[in-house]
Order: C-alpha cells, then structure tokens, then sequence
C-alpha cells in the first residue's frame, strides 16, 4: 500500500503547485509525472498541490484528475503531503470527484467557493453543503482567491468557517491585496478568538512572499520553474535572517513578475520545467497559448539577469 503523508496545522514550508504534464498530443504523461515529482522533490518542497488553476484542472477528466494524483502520491510515496483542488459546477459532481481523489491518495482536498455568492450567509451555507459533498473527517484547504472564484471571503467569514469546520487546516491566501487579512487572521488566534491553522501564500505567484513571511505566514503554496527561490526564502524567514530571504527574491523576482502574464505565464512555466529537465514536454492542453520567438528571447535575458543577480548573492 502506497505510504500518504498525514496534512495537519502544522504544515509550513514550501508545497509547490505542479503543472499538469501533457505529451504533444495532449494526453496525460505520466512519465513526466514523476521526473515532475523528483524535481520537486530534489529542491526541497514539503508538500506538492495538484488540480489548481494553473495545473489545468478544468482540462481534465475526472478520471484523469483520479489517475494523475494516484501517479503522484505513488511517486512521492509518503515523504511529504499531496493536496488536491476539488472543484466541481454541483454537490454532486464535488461528491464523486473528492471520492475519487481520496481514493487516489491525496492527503487533502482544497476548496474555493463556489460562483456567484454574494452575502457571508451564503458563503457560509455553501462551505457546510460543500464539506457535506467531500466527507467529514478530510483534511482540507481553504482557497480564498477572488480572482479566480469571483468571490470575495471577508475576513470575518474565514474566521467563522475555522470555528464551525475543525477539519480545515490550512487557509491558502491568494487575496490581492492581502496583507492586512493575513495580519488579522494571525491577531485573532494570537488572542484565542480561533484555533491557529497553517497560512500558506500564492499571491501572484508569490510576488508578495517575503513580506507575507514577516506578516506570519508559515511558507508558500504556489507554482515557479525555480521552487529553490521559494524554498529558500522560506528557510531563510524561518531562521531569522530576513535580509538574506529579500535579497533572493529580488534575484528571481524579474522572471516571477514575467511569468505572470495573463494569457501566456504557464506557456512560460512549462518551458522552463522543459528546460531544467523536470518534464518532457511544454504542452499545454487546447486552448492554450504558445510562446513567441520575441517571449522566448525575454525570457532568455531574464535568466542571464537572474544568473549574475545569484553569483553576486553566492
């Protein structure tokens, strides 16, 4: 039986969020998969997220979804945690793909509200039908990214969902701007208003990382090509030496900023995962964008920058 590694409160570091690997056909490469697993692995990630909107998970079958996170936790083979986006448009299609993802292995399941809620009451009701739908005793993520979801989480409501739900361990912070939530989210347990669960930050990419990190953050849950940047600054946060975690962002932090583009970031991403060896192919699942010889030039030049930004830094 394949080992899954236990998601609790205490989580921190860095859970990288993994693109999903395609062949140039667009199907699943679960080759890629594990040399994907490996890199991540071998630059120090705690813990790997699945399924988010930059793994192309409306793409995706549910059954791929099920055989994509059986082929990861397989690979990972319990050394660090395995979480899941579970998204579905009713209860019922939530039901059946959060059964088929716990069966896979995943240590947890993350949730972001559904569309067109309005009031904290509905939020509210939706989250209690919602972890109805997945199962009570699942570990789960609270995905506050309004960007994406089109609804905005006061911080009022995130507090109350803590309370009433004790199986969410772990709130992902992508509000934008944020940091204000993320200081009172840590005042209120600092009071004992609310339990303290892990807060872990993706916002933009983690544009925001090191003062997310002195605000109290316990790590980052975001995607980059080089997740030895997040890590890095992470560890740096965690053993006081603030300065040296600033001065490494600021050396990845122009290619972070590029890869951020609306339209063609994860063309840009998958590239340089192509480019460092962790998968074969930059596919990218139709539709989808492809890179230009003047974007590829771009981000060549960033590269030479980033280089000399980290011998300098050595």
């Amino acid at each position: 039986m394949t080992r899954i590694a236990p998601l609790d409160a205490s989580a921190r570091g860095a859970y990288l969020i993994a693109v999903t690997p395609f062949t140039p056909d667009g199907a699943l490469d679960p080759a890629s998969a594990d040399t994907m697993v490996d890199f991540y692995l071998s630059h120090g990630a705690t813990g790997l997220t699945l399924l988010g909107v930059l793994g192309e998970a409306p793409k995706l079958t549910q059954d791929e979804a099920r055989r994509l996170t059986a082929r990861v936790v397989e690979r990972v083979a319990g050394r660090v945690p395995v979480v899941c986006g579970v998204s579905a448009p009713g209860f019922a299609g939530l039901r059946e793909l959060a059964a088929a993802l716990r069966d896979a292995g995943t240590s947890g399941l993350m949730l972001q509200p559904g569309p067109g809620l309005r009031s904290d009451q509905q939020i509210l009701d939706w989250f209690a039908m919602a972890l109805e739908s997945i199962g009570a005793d699942t570990p789960w993520v609270l995905q506050d990214h309004p960007i994406a979801s089109g609804v905005s989480l006061p911080t009022s409501v995130v507090l109350e969902l803590l309370r009433r739900h004790e199986r969410c361990v772990m709130i992902k912070h992508e509000d934008s701007p944020g940091l204000a939530k993320l200081s009172a989210y840590r005042a209120a347990s600092t009071r004992g208003d609310v339990r303290r669960v892990s807060i872990l930050t993706g916002n933009g990419g983690g544009l925001f990382l090191p003062e997310e990190m002195a605000r109290g953050a316990d790590g980052a849950m975001t995607g980059f090509p080089y997740p030895e940047m997040m890590v890095g600054v992470v560890d740096a946060f965690a053993r006081g030496d603030t300065e040296r975690g600033r001065d490494l962002f600021d050396a990845y932090l122009p290619l972070a900023r590029y890869e951020q583009q609306a339209g063609i970031g994860l063309a840009v991403r998958k590239h340089l995962m192509v480019a460092r060896g962790a998968i074969a192919h930059p596919t990218l699942r139709r539709p989808g964008p492809s890179l230009s010889a003047q974007d590829l030039a771009e981000v060549e030049r960033l590269l030479e920058r980033q280089a000399r930004r980290l011998a300098e830094l050595g």
